[in-house]
């Protein structure tokens, strides 16, 4: 946080046309241009990991020093002001070059050190987490991982990260991909007390009779769960007592006997061995698209992400390669259930 404050000390400083030296650090400016990017300081302050009133002062100070207004405030919007847009597209190019020639220092380290900034949705980051992350981070430990998780498709390289994992169908196709070879299948389960009080559904069209946990997606649709079986394909918007959008009280309430939950395999795989959950419907839950871990092409990759790069390669047995472009068929959206 100590960035943020007053620095007299701070050399990186700029000097105007009238010698007059301006104490401008690059974190302010860095800051302007989240902000702008993302057009509000709460989303900016939560990339930058400060506070929204460190960030509110860092610009206010920058303003001062300018003598100009950078943005226009209300209680529900951040916009530039004139003087900011032309702020704005002249350090933007600046900045740019600046983060460019530090990746290439950074490139030359020979231990990866540094911070890898990850997009992802939830369940694909509880599927990598525990299989990719945790296992890279004890491999180089001065590396840190900044995970953040949407359940809607981002611009990785507008949003400033280093890294995207998605569905292999919904990467984009200017992106370079690596497969991620674990296997993604979801599951209806209930807990054997539930089944002997209610009844195993045979069918999909069965769940009709059942409590199910209905689940809101990031876009705020009930998600309809989705089957298919010899081609045939079926989606069911199921009905029961309780509507959620967070993976662990889902389990916390299946694991109660309250009713049905489609869950990924990989969230209840413990469960499901420890005899506490039972698959139903299973001949109707075929094998869903593989992850892939996406970037763009780099001219200076650091010695973290390259580092990144390799472990997941070896760890996946597969080879970046670069993807087809989307068929007509491809989501318009990332929006993933529980």
């Amino acid at each position: 946080m100590d960035r943020w404050c007053d620095n007299q000390d701070n050399p990186e400083r700029s000097i105007t046309r009238t010698g007059t030296i301006v104490q401008s650090s690059l974190t302010e400016l860095e800051a302007v241009l989240v902000i702008a990017r993302r057009g509000k300081f709460r989303s900016a302050a939560l990339e930058l990991g400060v506070s929204t009133t460190a960030l509110s002062n860092a610009v206010a100070k920058l303003e001062r020093t300018l003598g100009v207004r950078l943005f226009n405030r209300t209680t529900r919007s951040v916009s530039l002001t004139e003087a900011g847009q032309q702020f704005v597209a002249q350090i933007a190019p600046a900045m740019q070059n600046i983060h460019d020639a530090m990746d290439a220092a950074r490139s030359q380290q020979s231990k990866p050190s540094g911070t890898l900034r990850i997009n992802t949705f939830p369940t694909a980051a509880r599927e990598i987490f525990s299989s990719l992350i945790i296992p890279f981070l004890r491999a180089y430990p001065q590396v840190h991982v900044d995970i953040v998780t949407e359940g809607r498709l981002v611009d990785i390289v507008a949003g400033g990260y280093d890294l995207g994992v998605r569905r292999a169908d919904l990467v984009p196709a200017d992106m370079i991909a690596l497969p991620l070879g674990d296997r993604r299948r979801n599951v209806v389960v209930a807990t054997p007390r539930y089944l002997e009080m209610r009844g195993t559904p045979m069918i999909p069209q069965d769940l009709a009779e059942h409590s199910c946990l209905r689940v809101r997606l990031p876009n705020g649709a009930i998600h309809r769960w989705p089957f298919e079986k010899d081609g045939q394909s079926i989606d069911i918007d199921v009905q029961g007592a309780i509507t959620l959008d967070e993976a662990s009280l889902a389990r916390t309430a299946v694991l109660a006997s309250v009713g049905l939950a489609l869950a990924m395999e990989s969230d209840v795989r413990d469960d499901i061995e420890a005899g506490l959950l039972v698959r139903v419907l299973e001949d109707w839950t075929p094998p869903l698209s593989p992850l892939s871990l996406y970037y763009p092409s780099r001219r200076n990759p650091t010695a973290a992400f390259k580092a990144f790069i390799d472990f997941a390669r070896r760890r996946s047995g597969g080879d970046d390669t670069p993807r087809p472009p989307i068929g007509p068929e491809a989501p318009a959206a990332d929006v993933q259930p529980l």
